[in-house]
């Protein structure tokens, strides 16, 4: 099986062996392990798609945490006119790399 539908963060994901995506932040520290359960798993065809209930029963997805990091500032500017009132507030989300190794179905 090459492609699977993960879920984590509130999110779901599509994956394939090898790939790396930043995720919500999981509280895990560089280099730790953590297993997946499968909502879909599938082929590159889409010949043999297994879909689950809501998981595949026995499909893991085996990951590997990167990096933890904060993304890139946005700026939340707020302002009303002929009030004097300006308000300029930076938000940096949190997230964690990972690294997709095993797809088991």
């Amino acid at each position: 099986m090459n492609i699977a539908v993960i879920m984590t963060g509130g999110k779901q994901y599509i994956v394939r062996e090898g790939q790396e995506l930043k995720v919500e932040k999981l509280e895990l520290e560089e280099g730790a392990t953590l297993d997946f359960e499968a909502l879909l798993v599938s082929d590159e065809e889409g010949k043999n798609t297994q879909v689950g209930t809501p998981t595949v029963s026995g499909a893991k997805v085996s990951a590997k945490v990167i990096e933890n990091g904060r993304s890139k500032k946005v700026s939340v500017i707020k302002y009303k006119p002929k009030s004097r009132y300006r308000r300029n507030v930076g938000h940096r989300q949190p997230f964690t790399k990972i690294k997709i190794e095993k797809i088991a179905a």
